[in-house]
């Protein structure tokens, strides 16, 4: 077995992180930003009080519900065990595709309470009681079908940095060491595409594959939660370990159950004119009026990547062009449907709200997300969209079950 160094993981949240990296600015534009800052949070009381001084837009009534791209499966007899758990995006796919819960391990307290809210008959193991660094896996060997979960991406993603395993949230060792330590049947880890790339292949090679590879046969391979229904461009990086070269051999990844509504003068094959399902653009899913244009959503960002909290979701200049395009307004989210219509942006565009983010990552509507906007926006940016893990996990209980 490989020896796994067992490290502490970073909690600190403020300036004294080693990641954090200022922003880079002159007084003039330091000025500007305040000057910024309270004007939005004068409008913003303003909109509270009801003193709005332009129309207020009508509170949209969504067109997609996220449940629906993940009927409820019948109990399937299969254990899973979460790590990594936040917002709940991987523990609600597999919920939803019938695999029991065994318990949920996640060390940041507003995320294990959001899963302990939506599921109280669930184990949940939080704060230090959560922290993988620290848990003895041998409790549960032979006892766990799956083992999944979403290692943090930051030490992978532009947001993050990318410094891989210098970057003290690098947490894959602790995965890898789970898995050694319970030997289930299946393992399977998502990240963000970033792992994909040839910087990392060393790093997936050393910790990843070095480790499990004469245990398990694994694949591993790329999807797009838009082909499976949500509005959003929102790729991920998959790792499905077997222990079995049988069943292995049985699980094939994923196939699309919707196709992304073509654009203009897209030439389409046979069989994707016969598809039975396409999926929504952003402005349709959340119940926008038609302005002749729509499109997928840009990939939603976690307000806990960056060095500060945020509550807006552009990741990139390219995502703002597309959000204007969509005549949707990403900064300054709002916590609810009915703030957010109060509350008109400059440019008159629509606002969002937590449920709207909610839903553009295919989380149900139910799914209590509550409190700091810049805490919900970062569990929503951080977690697997549901309807992709759902997926995932009924081709893994298909390779287990089929006979």
């Amino acid at each position: 077995m490989a020896t796994i160094k067992v490290t502490k993981p970073y909690q600190a949240t403020g300036i004294d992180a080693p990641w954090h990296k200022g922003w880079d600015l002159t007084e003039k534009e330091r000025h500007r930003f305040r000057l910024n800052s309270i004007a939005s949070q004068a409008a913003k009381a303003k909109a509270i009080r009801g003193e709005c001084r332009k129309p207020k837009h009508p509170v949209p009534v969504p067109r997609l519900r996220a449940e629906d791209l993940m009927p409820a499966a019948r109990k399937n007899g299969l254990h899973a065990l979460s790590l990594f758990s936040g917002g709940g995006g991987l523990d609600v796919g597999f919920d939803r595709a019938g695999f029991d819960h065994v318990a949920s391990y996640e060390i940041r307290d507003d995320a294990t309470a959001v899963l302990r809210e939506a599921h109280p008959e669930w184990t949940i193991y939080g704060g230090a009681e959560g922290d993988v660094c620290l848990a003895d896996w041998r409790k549960y060997r032979g006892k766990i079908d799956v083992l999944h979960g979403g290692p943090p991406c930051q030490p992978f993603s532009h947001a993050g940095h990318r410094s891989g395993s210098d970057d003290v949230r690098d947490m894959f060792p602790q995965f890898v060491r789970a898995v050694e330590a319970i030997m289930p049947r299946v393992f399977v880890a998502e990240n963000v595409p970033g792992l994909a790339t040839k910087r990392f292949a060393p790093y997936i090679e050393k910790t990843i594959l070095a480790s499990l590879q004469g245990k398990y046969t694994i694949r591993v391979f790329m999807l797009d939660a838009s082909s499976f229904g949500v509005p959003q461009r929102r790729r991920r990086l998959w790792f499905v370990g077997f222990k079995s070269q049988r069943e292995a051999a049985r699980f094939s990844s994923p196939i699309p159950t919707h196709l992304v509504e073509p654009k203009e003068g897209q030439n389409l094959t046979l069989t994707e004119l016969q598809h039975p399902a396409v999926t929504m653009g952003a402005r349709k899913a959340l119940g926008l009026s038609d302005i002749g244009y729509d499109a997928l959503a840009p990939t939603i960002r976690s307000g806990f990547s960056g060095p500060r909290h945020t509550t807006s979701v552009v990741n990139s200049v390219t995502s703002l062009k597309q959000w204007q395009m969509l005549k949707i307004w990403p900064h300054g989210v709002a916590e609810d449907r009915r703030k957010a219509a109060a509350f008109v942006a400059q440019n008159g565009h629509f606002r969002l709200s937590i449920p709207d983010c909610m839903l553009l990552q295919g989380f149900p509507a139910d799914w209590p997300l509550k409190g700091a906007v810049y805490r919900s926006l970062g569990l929503i940016g951080n977690s697997v969209a549901p309807p992709m893990a759902y997926q995932v996990a009924l081709a893994v209980a298909h390779s287990l079950l089929a006979r």
